[in-house]
């Protein structure tokens, strides 16, 4: 049984049923979403030239990278990967649950204006968490991989 098939039997049970399963859709591409972060986040961890910057410090506006394990580096690996699951949220939830046709040049815009709020709010906090792990001795790669899921 296909997705659209799915979708039809939803339909044919009534709007409450369609939202239901659209909710449904949207948490499983937001696991998809979530997916993405971690191995985009773990991956970009062990390339060379985000280790040879993981500890040097990074203060810019509200975001301080500051301390063991929780630098520059940090700060981009953290970065690339939420903007890596965004996109793949607002293209796969466009497609697949919500079948929107609209106009990608209005609604990436609109879209765009809440992910950076989101990753700005994220990127000010995972430091503060991943500092808070690592003075509990627990390894940076687990520090940010527990600060990356709150």
């Amino acid at each position: 049984m296909g997705l659209k098939n799915i979708d039809k039997s939803a339909e044919q049970k009534g709007s409450g049923i369609v939202t239901l399963w659209q909710f449904v859709k949207f948490i499983v591409v937001s696991l998809l979403a979530c997916i993405v972060q971690f191995a985009s986040l773990n991956l970009i961890m062990l390339l060379p030239q985000i280790k040879a910057i993981m500890n040097q410090d990074f203060t810019w506006f509200v975001f301080n990278y500051v301390g063991e394990g929780k630098g520059f580096g940090y700060f981009l690996a953290f970065n690339i990967a939420n903007i890596l699951a965004q996109i793949v949220a607002f293209f796969v939830n466009r497609e697949k649950t919500f079948g929107s046709s609209s106009n990608i040049a209005i609604t990436l815009p609109i879209y765009i204006v809440f992910p950076v709020a989101l990753i700005c709010f994220s990127a000010w906090l995972a430091p503060t968490i991943q500092g808070w792990l690592i003075a509990l001795s627990i390894t940076t790669q687990l520090a940010a991989n527990i600060s990356t899921m709150v």
